[in-house]
């Protein structure tokens, strides 16, 4: 009697595992299968033979039909990475590989005499085979990305040695910090009662401002060199610029960007008093003109004046808040740990877990989040107009689309989904009739 007990829970745990499987799978695959759908649209803008109207005359024909080409090879790696990724993901799924690892993780522990009970140890043990088995698979990608259509238009600086350097430093930053922070996280599940949500919002909340202040001073430079911006003209406007917004500026940096590649950018950081200001060295080659430079830290300086990076940062403290309470009120469920294959409830898993269940939720909450910052850029460069660098913006913005060889032609849908910024055209339009108001 009790064989056949046996055997029909072990039927019934197996047939929820596989429905489940399909569920998700099925998810994924529908999601894969639109943003497909929306990869054929922008392949299909991509493949226009001419500039949009507001960029004729703007933008020169050779450096149209080079952006053309090196989005058209991203496009086309971009179509085989995600096909590949759905493959491996759907198996992973399906096949039950997650609790099968699980098990093999904690089977390894004896064998280097540690204690297989201790899920702290366990943990790790599992998250290394992971990383290294996301080595692996990412690795000839990442090589092929960087070393062939890199390479091919002209904006890989990396030799192989370079490369092989920053992966083996990644890995060592991950194996020096990931042990502390999982296990601090696995205690806070297992002690935290009621009040789990709150406990896990704070110790991310403080490990993600401990995290904002050491990645550039201690992290950033284990990569780039960062130098002072030398004095002169560039230094003196900008230093004007942030002096008569009150925008507390301590140090201005230029990154050696060009040692890994020539794409260009500027960025801001720091709390309170402590602002700094990082301007790469390809973006100084590339702007002939200074004030062109000065115009995007304007715009720069308007996500700080406007408190865009502010609301930002709270409105991600809120939502990682919301997904903890979510995962409390699902992480002791037997049945839906058994739905995924596991016989027992590790907080690692359950997280994972979780995550699984809430995609739906995280892709309408990206794509909230990316009208919210298109938002912010048109509000960005119009703070930059009416500071009066309305003739210095648009031929900035131009030369960045240039030099990074960025898309011209964006699908509407597409942008809408993905992008962060709104593409080029919308943006010179709008500053075009920002700077007509001002007048």
């Amino acid at each position: 009697m009790n064989r056949k007990l046996y055997f029909v829970v072990g039927l019934y745990i197996r047939f929820k595992f596989i429905m489940c499987s399909f569920s998700f799978s099925g998810f994924m695959i529908v999601m894969y299968v639109f943003e497909t759908y929306l990869d054929l649209r922008q392949h299909t803008a991509l493949k226009l033979p001419t500039l949009p109207k507001t960029l004729v005359g703007v933008i020169s024909q050779e450096k149209f039909e080079k952006s053309r080409a090196y989005s058209l090879d991203k496009s086309h790696f971009h179509f085989v990475h995600e096909f590949v990724t759905i493959l491996m993901d759907s198996a992973i799924l399906f096949f039950g590989i997650l609790p099968w690892f699980w098990k093999i993780s904690g089977g390894f522990l004896p064998i280097v005499g540690l204690d297989p009970e201790n899920e702290i140890l366990h943990t790790l043990s599992f998250l290394a085979g992971l990383m290294t088995w996301s080595q692996i698979t990412d690795l000839p990608f990442s090589l092929y990305s960087t070393f062939v259509i890199e390479s091919r238009h002209g904006f890989n600086k990396q030799t192989i040695w370079m490369f092989i350097r920053d992966m083996l430093k990644g890995i060592l930053l991950s194996v020096i910090l990931a042990p502390p922070i999982v296990a601090a996280i696995i205690v806070i599940v297992q002690k935290g009662g009621p009040y789990l949500a709150i406990y896990l919002w704070a110790f991310m909340f403080i490990l993600s401002l401990v995290m904002m202040t050491i990645y550039p001073v201690l992290i950033a430079p284990l990569f780039n060199k960062f130098t002072p911006l030398p004095d002169g003209d560039l230094r003196e406007k900008i230093e004007k610029l942030a002096s008569s917004l009150k925008f507390p500026l301590k140090k201005l940096f230029v990154v050696d960007g060009s040692t890994r590649s020539s794409h260009s950018n500027a960025y801001m950081y720091g709390f309170f008093k402590n602002k700094r200001i990082v301007l790469y060295d390809t973006l100084i080659q590339q702007c002939q003109n200074e004030n062109e430079i000065v115009a995007v830290i304007a715009h720069e300086l308007g996500h700080w004046k406007l408190n865009h990076t502010t609301y930002s940062f709270i409105a991600v403290q809120i939502l990682a808040f919301l997904q903890f309470g979510g995962y409390t009120l699902v992480r002791n469920s037997t049945d839906l740990f058994r739905s995924f294959g596991f016989d027992t409830q590790p907080v690692l898993i359950g997280l994972i877990i979780f995550q699984h269940t809430v995609i739906p939720l995280q892709h309408l909450v990206s794509f909230g989040l990316n009208l919210v910052s298109r938002a912010f850029e048109f509000q960005a460069d119009a703070f930059a107009v009416n500071l009066g660098y309305a003739k210095d913006l648009r031929p900035a913005l131009v030369k960045l689309q240039e030099e990074n060889l960025s898309a011209m032609n964006t699908d509407p849908l597409y942008s809408a989904y993905h992008y962060s910024h709104p593409p080029l055209v919308e943006r010179l339009r709008a500053i075009d009739g920002q700077d007509k108001k001002t007048d």
